[in-house]
């Protein structure tokens, strides 16, 4: 059963992953902003990534690939990591992570949609009800109206949630472009072409924005080291080697919704570690989106 549905369970795994992740990533995306931990999350898995290759495959560095390969999953680290990523921390410092990933379950709707546009694939009338409730589900959570009123407006800072949904279609790209890309090559590899891709974009970006002199100061903080090192093991290192090996063992569009229930396993979290109070509302809202994304592949 296992072997039969290896990409399943690892997109699971990787969702749990990322759960974690997200927190630690609040942390330090409050300490010294999104552009620096996004690069030294990178930075750090990278180096993980490359004991782990050099001890399992014998090459440290991904010299076995192909162009095909480094064309493709480099758009795709380009994509994922620093637009979506880059987008998505900075949401994390002004609607949180609990909010940020509820969008971010909007990532497997793109991909569907990514995938009606330019690889011709058919969206059923099961896939259109899921989009809905998805994006209703989403609603109930972003937008509110007080008693008495009859506009609506939204729950949260509507600049957090614009950037919370560039972050879902970051994501929604880079698993498209990491489908097309990996092939039958090694997904812990693959990661690492991603990761050289992304980092170097987060360098340049790091360069226009003037936001590299944060890197040694959150380096030598603890309270961002630990997050960091945490964060960038169990979500950067672990679970985007997990999305891979799920992409690559299953569909794309069914890798991404198994990947988009954090804002499910997010909310116990946020109430036990952040004390965070979640309505009955939000945690409904929460709850018809994942089941609204997970239609996308029934």
């Amino acid at each position: 059963m296992f072997g039969a549905h290896l990409g399943e369970f690892a997109a699971l795994a990787t969702a749990v992953c990322w759960t974690v992740s997200s927190l630690s990533f609040e942390v330090a995306s409050k300490q010294v902003g999104s552009t620096v931990v996004n690069l030294l999350k990178l930075c750090l898995a990278f180096v993980m990534l490359s004991l782990y290759s050099l001890i399992v495959r014998g090459l440290p560095f991904p010299t076995d690939a192909t162009w095909h390969n480094w064309i493709w999953l480099a758009l795709s680290g380009l994509a994922g990591f620093v637009l979506g990523d880059l987008f998505l921390f900075r949401a994390f410092t002004i609607v949180g992570a609990r909010v940020s990933m509820l969008i971010m379950s909007t990532a497997p709707l793109l991909t569907a949609l990514i995938g009606w546009v330019f690889l011709g694939e058919h969206l059923t009338p099961l896939t259109l009800l899921g989009i809905g409730l998805t994006m209703a589900g989403i609603a109930v959570v972003v937008l509110e109206r007080n008693p008495g009123e009859r506009q609506v407006r939204f729950a949260h800072a509507p600049v957090g949630i614009l950037l919370a949904f560039g972050g879902a279609a970051g994501q929604a790209i880079g698993v498209t472009l990491s489908k097309y890309g990996i092939g039958s090559y090694d997904p812990v590899a693959a990661t690492q072409i991603r990761q050289l891709a992304g980092a170097a974009g987060l360098f340049v970006v790091g360069l226009m924005f003037h936001s590299l002199g944060r890197v040694r100061p959150a380096l030598l903080e603890r309270r961002t080291l630990q997050p960091l090192l945490a964060g960038s093991f169990v979500g950067s290192a672990l679970g985007v080697s997990l999305s891979l090996l799920a992409v690559q063992h299953t569909s794309a569009a069914v890798a991404s919704t198994l990947m988009a229930t954090p804002p499910i396993l997010i909310i116990p979290a946020a109430i036990l570690v952040f004390r965070e109070k979640v309505t009955g509302k939000e945690a409904v809202g929460a709850l018809v989106a994942v089941v609204g994304a997970a239609l996308l592949f029934l």
